[in-house]
């Protein structure tokens, strides 16, 4: 809909668009004058009726204002708009007009006024003449020309009296300016208009002064003081006095100068040639911005003293966009402008305009030279010259310079003022490395309670806690971003309740956030795209990437995954992200984008349909072999999806490091990966994790992420997946201490495996139930599991399965009592495990060797083997494994006489277990065989195999058991030594 505009600095008219709008009768033109002009403020019947009738009201009274009310409402709403839209709405008692996307001359003349007033304080003199000329343009005649009505004719006074105060305001500033021949003509205008307006008389005096016409000035007074006698009695006023006796004495000062800020004077009318102006002291810092807060420490940083008064001081702030750099720096600046006698520059740099290009040094040079009274350069182009010029022009000056919104260093490095004591502050969107600073800020959003507090000065909101709540809402979906919050503030003043609660919806929506984060000319996208259309080409690339991460946090490694990059080309990138603002480095190789910044950087990443596929490709088959590089189940385990090799990881430590810093995050992107259809990858990385997971006693992530991809084994292309996920869950359980859950799913899973004819899977759903079984105490079904497993393995040439049952048959050996033969089981477990770099396999054997040597008296060698397993438990995080450890050493400390040694050891082992898991410590003591099951308390395996070889079937079990380790036995001498 087109934009309704209400027009009263003149006859009242109104347009919808271009279109003019019948206002209808006078009297209903004066009661919209009456809303109009108390804007957001509710006028009461009584007050309308006697601003707009009078004396003389009407017959119906106050039952004539609903009539007109409704008629005024069918001109100026929208279509479709209801009562609640409306632009006047009925209060109680009353009717308040609410300017919601309505634009009003007398506003927008306010609003230029009060911009011209802060540039004239600030020193830009320029600039508040053009805005003084902006306001009084929209004049178009007498303010409410033939509406009726005391309300009106008191406005209408106002209006025109506040129109000749902007036109003192705005000569004034011409004639410092030297703009006199322009004001004459005007001035004279208006006097005539307005023969007894002394402070008229007095501008046009001064200007006909600056404009060598002394007589002329002289006559205005002899003029008004001859009507005032004659028509008033009485002399003129002290200010047209002071300025007469000023022009008898040629008083430069007085008529030339300002009575505002007197460090302010105009340059003599005419000087030499290359001669020095007369330096006029400016300040031309902007108007600091309302409902500043926060940012206690940043101004602190920047408003604080000079340490080294004797050179020029450089402070910068860097951020992304609308995060606040010019509100900070200006509120910085002013704090401390005091220190800076001849005077405190502002320049916009324009690094980031999208109406205009980066202001070159060459013509902001001249500017500043300008502005400290030099004439030198104003044609000159070459840059050495002038920045010559300007280090000579404030060699001698101690000046505040502020230069916002800077490209890049090389813009910033020229304009550096030479004066000792000086100050320079810049803002920009890149970190200047470029440049020396003696202070850097790199600028974040506002905390949350800063941004709450932001939000709530804007709205206004009601203090309510549901209010309140909302509000915080709001703020976080703002991402705290200063820009996004007063955006989001604008549109909700003067809005009801019930607009906060649907902002909040409408921006929950990541496909509507960031074009609901816009009003007039602001715009979080827009400020966002220009620095994206700045980035380099690569840059851009991998900045759409970093949009469709499935984790918040990433790095460089999973960058060069996205792109098929090399690590050192994306840590080139992402630093140049960082640098640009776009990024933010949360730790030495962690990297991170704003909520806000990554739903731009999806929303372009939507225009590259083929980048996005092969984007995701790359980052979940990174994910996928990490989690599998990570596992100490050996390649074997994982016949299908990516291997664990096409991963950048050099071992299983460096995988199992990476996956540390994703930390609880693993979870949302098994999610991400299902909820972008990628459910092979999702199915792989939840089966790939389980080893990581369980064995940091992550059990809640970990029966999320096999809870999430289960319901996809009917889908999935990967038919391994519908036994394998089932293992898994089994196994989860029973690490737990849930065996009833457990044994549903591990017999689904082995079911399923023999209808397939997989292996590999009946093994592992085997050897989880035979462990599952012994623990419960069913001997004869754990002995059947086993002996399964044995002749199972014995088919397959899997190394990693091998070194699994060959410690396993060492713990048999060991329990009854052939020492010599489980001796020789664990060493050749403990060289085949560190074969296929199987760390928690080798440190679970090294474990049971250490026990042997205990059992066998042979402590030193104990403790040798133990501290390995130490070493690789703390290595693994892997706690129950650390556990185990030291409660063995303790044993193996008191047998060498270190009781205080053994105790502390002792200490740290149930520390460790009561730290860590929240699961029954039989379950703890106990790992399975058979993928991460293998029973590690030698005493229970001991009773296990005493009971077992009562039982009626065992000698059938052992049998087939004692075949397998013939096999076993006779691999091992057909290899030789070295096997």
């Amino acid at each position: 809909m087109q934009q309704l505009r209400l027009a009263l600095l003149g006859p009242l008219q109104a347009w919808r668009g271009d279109v003019p709008l019948a206002l209808g009768p006078v009297r209903e033109q004066a009661l919209l004058a009456a809303l109009l002009l108390r804007p957001g403020t509710t006028a009461s019947r009584q007050q309308l009726l006697d601003g707009v009738w009078g004396t003389e009201q009407p017959g119906t009274g106050a039952k004539v204002l609903p009539v007109y009310v409704h008629r005024l409402r069918k001109c100026l709403d929208g279509a479709g708009d209801g009562p609640a839209d409306s632009v006047i709405l009925t209060d109680r008692g009353g009717y308040r007009f609410v300017p919601r996307n309505v634009w009003v001359d007398a506003a927008r003349m306010t609003e230029l006024a009060a911009e011209a007033t802060a540039a004239r304080d600030g020193g830009d003199l320029e600039a508040a003449a053009d805005a003084w000329s902006r306001s009084l343009e929209l004049f178009r005649g007498e303010p409410l020309a033939g509406i009726p009505g005391p309300f009106a004719q008191g406005e209408r006074l106002r209006l025109t009296e506040y129109r000749l105060a902007l036109v003192q305001d705005k000569v004034d500033c011409e004639l410092r300016l030297g703009r006199q021949v322009a004001a004459i003509g005007e001035l004279f205008a208006l006097t005539e208009a307005h023969p007894y307006h002394e402070a008229l008389a007095a501008l046009l005096m001064r200007a006909l002064y600056v404009g060598n016409r002394q007589a002329d000035a002289l006559e205005v007074f002899a003029k008004v003081r001859r009507r005032l006698v004659a028509d008033q009695g009485a002399e003129p006023g002290a200010e047209l006095r002071q300025v007469h006796e000023a022009v008898l004495r040629g008083d430069d000062a007085q008529l030339i100068g300002t009575a505002l800020r007197p460090e302010h004077r105009r340059p003599q009318a005419a000087h030499p040639v290359g001669a020095r102006r007369e330096r006029r002291v400016r300040n031309e810092l902007p108007v600091g911005v309302g409902n500043f807060i926060g940012r206690d420490r940043e101004l602190a940083l920047l408003a604080s003293p000079v340490a080294d008064e004797g050179g020029v001081t450089v402070r910068a702030v860097d951020g992304m966009a609308g995060v606040g750099k010019t509100a900070l720096v200006v509120r910085a600046a002013r704090a401390g402008r005091e220190r800076y006698p001849d005077g405190c520059l502002f320049v916009d740099l324009h690094g980031y305009r999208e109406d205009r290009g980066a202001s070159g040094p060459q013509r902001v040079l001249r500017r500043l030279l300008r502005a400290v009274g030099a004439d030198e350069g104003e044609d000159c182009e070459d840059l050495d010259e002038l920045a010559a010029s300007w280090r000579t022009a404030t060699a001698g000056l101690r000046l505040l310079l502020v230069l916002d919104d800077a490209s890049g260093a090389e813009q910033v490095r020229p304009l550096l003022p030479a004066g000792p004591g000086s100050m320079l502050l810049v803002t920009s969107r890149q970190r200047l490395t470029g440049l020396d600073v003696d202070r850097r800020v790199s600028l974040a959003p506002l905390d949350m309670d800063d941004a709450v507090g932001l939000l709530s000065r804007i709205v206004g909101g009601s203090g309510s806690p549901h209010e309140d709540g909302a509000i915080r809402r709001l703020a976080g979906l703002c991402d705290q971003l200063p820009l996004a919050l007063r955006i989001a503030g604008a549109r909700l003043q003067n809005r009801p309740p019930w607009a906060l609660r649907s902002l909040v919806d409408r921006l929950a929506d990541d496909e509507r956030r960031l074009g609901e984060l816009c009003v007039e000319d602001r715009s979080v996208e827009a400020a966002f795209q220009l620095s994206y259309d700045q980035l380099p080409v690569a840059a851009q690339r991998a900045f759409r990437a970093l949009g469709l991460s499935p984790t918040v946090g990433l790095d460089a490694v999973a960058l060069a995954a996205m792109l098929d990059w090399t690590r050192p080309e994306a840590e080139h990138v992402l630093t140049s992200l960082v640098d640009a603002s776009l990024v933010q480095q949360v730790a030495a190789d962690r990297y991170r984008l704003h909520d806000l910044v990554a739903v731009y950087a999806r929303r372009v990443a939507a225009g590259f349909p083929a980048e996005v596929a092969a984007v995701r490709d790359g980052v979940f088959r990174l994910y996928v072999a990490a989690a599998r590089r990570s596992s100490d189940w050996g390649p074997s385990a994982f016949p299908t999806g990516p291997t664990p090799g096409s991963a950048p990881f050099a071992d299983w430590e460096e995988a199992t490091n990476w996956l540390d810093a994703v930390g609880a995050e693993l979870v949302d992107v098994v999610g991400h990966a299902v909820g972008v259809g990628k459910p092979d990858e999702a199915c792989w990385l939840a089966e790939g994790l389980f080893d990581y997971l369980t064995r940091q006693g992550r059990f809640h992530e970990c029966r999320t992420t096999l809870e999430t991809v289960l319901p996809l084994v009917t889908v999935v292309a990967d038919r391994r997946m519908a036994s394998e996920l089932r293992t898994c869950l089994g196994m989860l359980y029973g690490l737990q201490g849930r065996y009833a859950q457990a044994h549903p799913w591990l017999t689904q899973a082995l079911e399923i495996s023999r209808s397939s004819g997989d292996l590999l899977a009946q093994a592992r759903a085997l050897g989880n139930l035979g462990t599952f079984a012994n623990l419960q105490g069913q001997i004869t079904d754990s002995m059947s599991h086993f002996a399964e497993v044995a002749e199972i393995v014995a088919k397959l040439d899997d190394e990693w399965l091998t070194a699994v049952v060959t410690a396993t048959v060492g713990d048999m050996h060991h329990q009854l009592g052939e020492h010599d033969r489980a001796y020789a089981c664990y060493t050749e477990a403990i060289v085949l495990a560190e074969r296929v770099e199987s760390p928690r396999l080798l440190g679970k054997t090294l474990l049971r060797l250490g026990i042997l040597h205990l059992d066998l008296g042979r402590t030193r060698d104990a403790v040798d083997a133990l501290r390995r397993a130490a070493d690789l438990a703390v290595r693994l995080r892997d706690v129950p494994l650390y556990a185990a450890v030291l409660g063995k050493s303790s044993t193996a400390e008191a047998c060498l006489g270190n009781v205080e040694r053994a105790a502390d050891l002792g200490r740290l082992a149930r520390g460790a277990l009561n730290g860590q898991f929240d699961v029954a410590s039989e379950a703890l003591r106990t790992r399975l065989v058979w993928n991460d099951v293998a029973a590690e308390d030698l005493a229970g395996s001991r009773e296990f195999f005493e009971r077992s070889v009562a039982l009626p079937d065992a000698g059938a079990n052992r049998a087939r058991i004692s075949s397998f380790l013939d096999g076993i036995r006779r691999q091992r001498d057909a290899r030789g030594p070295d096997f």
